[in-house]
């Protein structure tokens, strides 16, 4: 169970990095165009955006490389990486799988007892 929480919490990382991304980078396009958001609607709470680019999939990074040696530390990483996701991005087409691969591998990280047999 620790292998799979390492693996999903890597790969929803990966994917969180991806909407993190285009997200500051759309953010950084309202800043310099303002008229753009008269288009596009813009957005709510730019500056939790710009925070949580960053800061949600470097936690799904960071509780999956844990997840193998202190599962519960790990486990906890990545369970607050997928619900800061929900919250700032919502669950979408394009954020479903990285939310879901990080909450699954905070509750297998947390669910493992024993260390995986080698």
């Amino acid at each position: 169970m620790r292998n799979a929480a390492l693996v999903l919490g890597l790969i929803g990382g990966l994917w969180g990095m991806l909407i993190g991304f285009f997200s500051f980078g759309y953010t950084d396009l309202l800043i310099r165009y303002p008229e753009l958001a008269d288009v596009t609607g813009g957005v709510a709470n730019m500056g939790l955006i710009r925070v949580m680019s960053l800061v949600a999939p470097v936690l799904a990074i960071a509780g999956g490389a844990m997840a193998r040696s202190s599962n519960v530390a790990g486990g906890v990483l990545l369970l607050a990486s997928g619900i800061g996701m929900y919250a700032t991005f919502g669950f979408g087409v394009f954020t479903m799988f990285p939310i879901s691969m990080c909450a699954l591998a905070g509750i297998l990280a947390l669910a493992a007892r024993k260390p995986d047999p080698h």
